[in-house]
C-alpha cells in the first residue's frame, strides 16, 4: 500500500533549564489500536499533552503494537516501540525525540525537573538543538485516503475498543455504491438491511427487528417522521457520514434502548482534517426500468485557523425508481365462503365435495375452514417512485489544544418522496363471490398441518379492481448539538447537549373503480394470475374500462411530530493506587432526555363532485376519465413482469378532478395520540489493566441506572343518549413509569501477539414501541369491547453474553470470530386485561339497549423469555500478504448464522422463526487499487425469513436475496477521480411465498442501476 506521508522534522528545541520542579503524571487515558507509527503517536499526544518529534528518515513508520488504557506515559512509549529498533528520550517536561536504539550522545544539559521515570541517562538532548524554536508535533501527518486504508483505520477502531464492535470510516462510504445510509450499513459484520422497491429502507443488526437497534448521530438518539422509535434510514444521505460504529456489547456509559446493538454515527468535523479541505462530488445515475437519469450532488468545505475550524457540507439527490410487481397473493382461509349464509356457503361446501373430494363437517367450525384456503388477491402493480433529498451539516469547532475542544453540530435535512401506483387487480374472495369450480387442488404439499390448498379455481363474481394510488411524503429533519471535551492529566470531562426533531406529512389517495365478474384465478410458476372464467358473463379485465364503476376516491393525512431534548455528562478520573494497581479509571456520568411524539390522521371517501354527493358511485365509469397507457404514465414502457399494458387514469388528473374546491382531509380523534417520556440515567464504571502471568487483561464493569416516566394522551370513544357516537372532548392522559439497573462488563486479554480474546456480558433494554404505550381507545359497541394503549408497558429485556477470539495482524489484516447469545423477555403481546363494568349502550333510534360490561384488550408483557443464538466470522485480508504479485488486491468478509428458539405466532400451531430473522447473512467485498486506479466487487447475501403471519395463522416468507453491487474509480489527477459505480448488476428479483416455494406470494422487479461520477478532493 502506498501512502504519502508530509513529516515535519524538529531541527531545533529549545531546552529550558528552568522547569518546574514538579511536573504532573501523564497517563494515556484510552487504548491505542495497532496502527503506524506516526498515527500511533498522534493518538498518544492527544491523550498525554506529549509532544514527540523525530527523524522520518531515520524512524521509519513501522506499525507498532497495541497499549492498554491507564497505562503511564513511559509505559505506553515503551510498548509502542517494542520490536521497531526505536527508543524515546525526553527533551524536556512536554518533548519526547524518538531515535534509532543504537544511538547514544553524551548528555550535554538537563531540565531541571523531569517526568518520573525519566533519568539523566534517557534524557539527553538531540546534537542539533538551536535555541528559540519549539517542538514541532507530529499532528502535521497526512496520509492520502484509500479503501485499504479506511478498512486499517476500521479495524482500528474495533481493536481499541473495549466491547464487541465494528465500523465504517468515510473513505469506506464514499467508494462503494449505495442510494442511502441504509445501504452503506450493510457491509458491516452482523448487519442486514430491508428493502422496499429495491431501496433499503431499514437496518437489522444480527437479525432482530429494526426496531431492536437504537440510533444516534452525534450522541444524540435520532428523531423521525415514523410512527415508532425505528429510524427512517432513507431519508439520511450518505454523505453526512465520518465514521459509523455498531456497537453490539454496551458498556455503562452507552446510552440504553438497543437489544440487537446501537448504531453510532459521526459527522466530520473541521479538526477530522490536518489541512483545508475541499470536496465536490457530481453523479448521474441511470434505472435500468425507469430508463431515466437521476442527478447527484454533494460537496464538503472544511478549514482551520488557529484555534478555531470550520466545516460545512451539503448534497442532494434526486431518483427516479420503477419497480414492476406481483402481490397480494397469500392464502385466504375458506371460512371465507363457507360461513356465509344463503346460497354462497352452501355452494361452496357442494364445490369442495365436488371437484376437490373435501367435505366439510361443519360449515361453522373455523378450526376446520381455516385449514382450507384458496388465493385472497392477484395484483398486477408498477409503482413509480420519485425523491428529492437534500442534507446539510455545519460544524464549528474551538480546539486552543490537543486536550481540550468545543464544538457546535448541525444537520438539516429534508425528505420529500411521490410515489404513484396503478394496479390491476383482482380480489377473489370478494363479498359477492363464492366457488365455482375448482381446477385444481393440492392436498400432500402441507399435509402434515392437514391443509388443502385450492390452487386453480373459478368464482362466480370476483371483485375487478382498478386502483391509482399517490402517496406523497414530506419529511423535515433538524439537529443541532454542543460537545464538550477535556482531558487533563488526571481528570477528563465530556458535556454534550442538543436537539433532535422531525416533522412528517403523508398525504394519500386512492382512486377506485371496480367491477364484478365472473374469473379464474391460479397460481403461475412466480406469482398468480387472473383470466376470464369459462363461465357466461366473463371479460378481459385489463382491456374493459367500461365496465369498472367508480367506488371511491379515498384520502388519508398524517402528520407526526417527534422532537427530542437531551444533555449528557461524563466525568473520568486517571488512577495510580499503590494498593489496587489494576484499577486506572474510574468514571461517572448522568443523561437526561426529554422526548415528545405527537400523532394526527384522518381519512375521507369522495364519492360525488361536492362534500356529502354520492352521484358518481355505481354510475360513473371508468372510461369516463380521460385514460393513458400505463407505458405513458411512467416512464420505461410496457408492465415488465407479464408483458402487458393498460390504461388507468393517472394520479396527477384525479387530484385535480376529484379534489373539490374546500376539500381537506379531517383528523379523527381517535387515531390522536402523544406520548411524553423523560428519562434520567446515571452510571458508574471502571476501567482495569493487569496482567495474568504474561497476558496483559483490559477490563470494564460498571452498572448504569435508567428512570423512565411515561405520560401519554389519547381521545376516547363515547356513546351518546341519541345512539351517535363521538369521542372525549380533550385527551385522556395517563402515566407510567419504571426504572432498571442495567449491569455491564466487557474484557479483553492479548493471548500472544496480535491474538486477542475478548469477553462480554451485559443487560439490555429496548423500550415499546409508542403506538403501543399511546392511551387512545377503540371501540366495539356491538361486541362489548375496547381495546386501549398501555402507558404502563415496560421494555423488552435481554440478558445477553458474547465470547470470541480476533487475531490482528501487523498489515492491517485481521481474522475473528465470536459467539453470542441473548435471552430475551417482555415481548410485547395483546392480551385481555381487565373489565370495564356498567357501560350504557344505545340503539341508532337513542333507546337504551342494556348496560354491558367490556373487556378490556391492551399490548402487555408476555411471560417467558425466548434465546437467539449467533456465530459471527469476519475476515479482512490484504492479499498482498501472501505473494508480492498479490499488492493491492484484497478480500474483506463476513458472516453471520443465527437461530432462535421464538416460535412465530401462528394460531394454528405453524412453528416458524422470528418474524424478520434471517438465519444466515454474510458479505463479501474483494477489491484491487494501485495508486491510480481501485476496483470493488461487493456481494451481499441475506437468507429466507418470515415477514409476517397472514390472518394469524398462515406464515409469509420472504425469498432470500443476494445483490452484487460493483464499483470501478480512476484517479485522472492526485485530485480529481472519475468513477463508475453499478447497484444490483444481475437484476435480482425479490419474492416470496406463503408456507412452501410452490405458492409464491409476489414478485418485484426494481431493476440495476448505474452510476457515473466525478469526485474532486482539494
Amino acid at each position: 500500500m502506498r501512502r504519502t506521508l508530509f513529516l515535519s522534522i524538529a531541527l531545533a528545541l529549545q531546552v529550558g533549564t528552568h522547569v518546574a520542579a514538579a511536573t504532573p503524571s501523564r497517563t494515556a487515558s484510552e487504548a491505542i489500536a495497532p496502527q503506524p507509527l506516526d498515527s500511533a503517536l498522534n493518538a498518544l499526544s492527544r491523550q498525554t499533552g506529549l509532544q514527540f518529534v523525530y527523524n522520518a528518515q531515520v524512524a521509519g513508520n513501522p506499525r507498532t503494537p497495541a497499549v492498554q488504557a491507564g497505562l503511564s506515559a513511559d509505559a505506553a512509549l515503551t510498548r509502542l516501540l517494542a520490536g521497531t529498533g526505536l527508543r524515546f528520550r525526553y527533551l524536556n517536561a512536554t518533548t519526547v525525540t524518538i531515535e534509532a536504539d543504537a544511538v547514544s550522545e553524551p548528555v550535554s544539559s538537563l531540565p531541571a525537573a523531569l517526568p518520573d521515570g525519566a533519568t539523566a541517562a534517557s534524557a539527553a538532548p538531540m546534537a542539533a538543538v538551536a535555541e528559540g524554536i519549539g517542538a514541532q508535533n507530529l499532528d502535521t501527518v497526512q496520509v492520502t485516503g484509500s479503501y485499504s486504508r479506511s478498512l486499517e483505520q476500521a479495524v482500528d477502531l474495533k481493536r481499541t475498543n473495549i466491547g464487541f464492535s465494528d465500523s465504517i470510516v468515510a473513505t469506506d462510504v464514499a467508494d462503494f455504491p449505495e442510494q442511502n445510509l441504509a445501504e452503506a450499513l450493510q457491509r458491516v459484520p452482523g448487519v442486514t438491511i430491508e428493502r422496499s422497491k429495491g431501496l433499503g429502507t431499514k437496518v437489522n443488526v444480527r437479525g432482530l427487528p429494526s426496531e431492536y437497534t437504537l440510533v444516534s448521530i452525534n450522541d444524540l438518539a435520532t428523531a423521525s417522521g415514523s410512527g415508532g422509535r425505528d429510524v427512517e434510514f432513507d431519508m439520511f444521505a450518505s454523505e453526512i457520514l465520518q465514521q459509523v460504529t455498531v456497537q453490539k456489547s454496551p458498556t455503562a456509559a452507552d446510552e440504553e434502548g438497543g437489544i440487537a446493538g446501537s448504531v453510532k454515527i459521526s459527522t466530520a468535523r473541521p479538526f477530522d482534517y490536518k489541512e483545508r479541505k475541499l470536496v465536490l462530488s457530481a453523479e448521474g445515475a441511470h434505472n435500468s426500468i425507469s430508463e431515466e437519469v437521476d442527478p447527484r450532488f454533494a460537496f464538503l468545505a472544511a478549514d482551520t485557523w488557529g484555534d478555531w475550524g470550520g466545516l460545512v457540507s451539503f448534497s442532494t439527490a434526486k431518483r427516479t425508481n420503477r419497480t414492476d410487481a406481483t402481490s397480494g397473493i397469500n392464502f385466504r382461509p375458506m371460512s371465507r365462503f363457507l360461513g356465509a349464509s344463503g346460497t354462497r356457503g352452501t355452494q361452496a361446501a357442494a364445490v369442495l365435495a365436488r371437484d376437490a373430494g373435501v367435505n366439510v363437517a361443519n360449515r361453522n367450525d373455523t378450526g376446520e375452514t381455516n385449514l382450507i384456503v384458496f388465493q385472497d388477491k392477484v395484483g398486477d402493480r408498477v409503482y413509480l417512485n420519485e425523491q428529492d433529498k437534500w442534507g446539510a451539516t455545519a460544524s464549528l469547532q474551538y480546539k486552543p489544544s490537543s486536550t481540550f475542544s468545543l464544538t457546535f453540530d448541525a444537520m438539516l435535512g429534508g425528505y420529500d418522496a411521490t410515489e404513484d401506483e396503478y394496479d390491476a387487480a383482482a380480489y377473489s374472495a370478494s363479498s359477492r363471490s363464492t366457488l365455482d369450480t375448482i381446477h385444481a387442488y393440492d392436498a400432500t404439499t402441507l399435509a402434515e398441518y392437514g391443509m388443502v390448498v385450492l390452487r386453480d379455481v373459478s368464482y362466480t363474481a370476483t371483485q375487478h379492481e382498478m386502483l391509482s394510488k399517490e402517496r406523497i411524503n414530506k419529511t423535515d429533519y433538524s439537529q443541532y448539538s454542543v460537545a464538550l471535551d477535556w482531558k487533563g492529566d488526571d481528570w477528563s470531562i465530556d458535556a454534550m447537549a442538543g436537539y433532535s426533531g422531525a416533522e412528517k406529512t403523508s398525504d394519500v389517495s386512492n382512486l377506485k373503480h371496480v367491477a364484478y365478474a365472473p374469473s379464474r384465478t391460479r397460481w403461475t410458476g412466480r406469482s398468480g394470475e387472473t383470466i376470464p372464467s369459462a363461465a357466461s358473463n366473463g371479460f378481459d379485465m385489463y382491456n374493459s374500462p367500461d365496465k369498472y364503476l367508480f367506488e371511491a376516491y379515498e384520502t388519508t393525512l398524517e402528520k407526526v411530530k417527534d422532537d427530542k431534548y437531551a444533555a449528557q455528562v461524563n466525568l473520568s478520573r486517571q488512577l495510580e493506587l499503590a494498593f489496587l494497581p489494576a484499577l486506572r479509571r474510574v468514571s461517572v456520568g448522568a443523561r437526561y432526555t426529554d422526548k415528545s411524539k405527537q400523532r394526527q390522521y384522518g381519512e375521507l371517501k369522495i364519492t360525488g363532485p361536492k362534500a356529502g354527493d354520492s352521484s358518481w358511485v355505481n354510475k360513473r365509469t371508468l372510461a369516463d376519465s380521460p385514460l393513458q397507457w400505463i407505458s405513458d404514465i411512467v416512464p420505461g414502457g410496457r408492465y415488465t413482469i407479464k408483458d402487458l399494458d393498460w390504461q388507468q387514469v393517472s394520479n396527477a388528473y384525479a387530484r385535480d378532478a376529484f379534489r373539490y374546491d374546500g376539500f381537506h382531509t379531517p383528523f379523527d380523534p381517535g387515531q390522536y395520540y402523544q406520548v411524553d417520556e423523560k428519562v434520567t440515567s446515571l452510571y458508574a464504571m471502571t476501567d482495569f489493566a493487569f496482567d495474568i502471568g504474561t497476558v496483559p487483561v483490559t477490563a470494564n464493569a460498571g452498572v448504569r441506572y435508567v428512570d423512565t416516566a411515561v405520560t401519554s394522551f389519547g381521545f376516547h370513544p363515547i356513546q351518546k343518549p341519541d345512539g351517535s357516537t363521538g369521542y372525549t372532548d380533550t385527551p385522556v392522559s395517563r402515566d407510567g413509569s419504571y426504572n432498571d439497573l442495567l449491569p455491564s462488563f466487557n474484557m479483553t486479554a492479548e493471548l500472544a501477539h496480535g491474538l486477542l480474546l475478548r469477553a462480554a456480558a451485559s443487560k439490555t433494554m429496548m423500550r415499546p414501541a409508542l403506538t403501543d404505550i399511546a392511551y387512545k381507545r377503540t371501540a366495539s359497541w356491538s361486541s362489548f369491547r375496547f381495546t386501549d394503549g398501555n402507558p404502563d408497558l415496560k421494555p423488552t429485556y435481554a440478558k445477553q453474553w458474547e465470547a470470541g477470539l480476533e487475531k490482528y495482524f501487523d498489515n492491517g489484516a485481521l481474522l475473528a470470530t465470536s459467539y453470542f447469545r441473548k435471552n430475551i423477555d417482555g415481548v410485547v403481546i395483546n392480551a385481555f386485561t381487565g373489565v370495564v363494568p356498567d357501560v350504557a349502550v344505545y340503539n341508532a333510534n337513542g333507546t337504551l339497549n342494556g348496560i354491558y360490561d367490556f373487556d378490556v384488550y391492551q399490548p402487555v408483557n408476555a411471560k417467558g423469555a425466548y434465546q437467539v443464538d449467533g456465530v459471527e466470522l469476519v475476515a479482512q485480508l490484504p492479499l498482498g500478504m501472501f505473494h508480492p504479485l498479490l499488492e493491492g488486491f484484497g478480500v474483506n468478509a463476513n458472516y453471520t448464522l443465527l437461530d432462535s428458539s421464538l416460535a412465530g405466532e401462528s394460531s394454528l400451531g405453524i412453528r416458524t422463526p422470528m418474524p424478520g430473522l434471517s438465519e444466515k447473512t454474510w458479505n463479501l467485498t474483494a477489491y484491487y487499487e494501485n495508486r491510480r486506479f481501485d476496483a470493488r466487487v461487493s456481494y451481499n447475501h441475506k437468507d429466507e425469513y418470515v415477514e409476517s403471519i397472514g390472518y394469524d395463522m398462515y406464515p409469509i416468507w420472504r425469498d432470500a436475496y443476494g445483490q452484487l453491487d460493483v464499483s470501478i474509480g480512476y484517479r485522472i489527477t492526485d485530485n480529481i477521480k472519475v468513477s463508475l459505480k453499478g447497484i444490483n448488476l444481475t437484476n435480482e428479483i425479490t419474492s416470496g411465498y406463503t408456507m412452501d416455494p410452490s405458492f409464491p406470494t409476489m414478485y418485484e422487479a426494481s431493476g440495476r442501476r448505474i452510476s457515473l461520477g466525478l469526485r474532486a478532493d482539494f
